[in-house]
């Protein structure tokens, strides 16, 4: 039973660490504040929890801690995001390539 536990973390680890590096490399190449906030935003929460849930598997921790530490970052994550994006967008950061902007006609009523 022990060497299947080790064998999921080492897969979690590998997992986690994939999703972390992709979030990473979006960090990176990703060209403007938004399209870089949705690869931080998701992709590095799930590689988090992945490493969180390999921690777990490896180590004699409890799993309500795990699980708590999960929920927390799967919510706090997207809404710092969230709040980031929106911030950038009341600076005036430009977007990138815009398709289109369907906060223009709202943010041009309000002031």
């Amino acid at each position: 039973m022990d060497t299947i536990l080790q064998l999921l973390a080492l897969i979690a680890v590998i997992v986690g660490t994939f999703f972390s590096v992709v979030g990473v490399l979006g960090l990176v190449r990703l060209p403007d504040v938004y399209t870089r906030l949705h690869a931080t935003g998701k992709v590095s929460v799930f590689g988090v929890a992945l490493l969180l849930i390999a921690a777990v598997l490896w180590t004699p921790l409890g799993w309500g801690k795990a699980l708590l530490l999960i929920i927390l970052l799967m919510v706090a994550g997207p809404v710092t995001a969230h709040a980031i994006a929106s911030a950038a967008y009341r600076l005036g950061i430009p977007m990138k390539d815009a398709v289109r902007d369907d906060l223009a006609s709202e943010s041009e009523g309000i002031e």
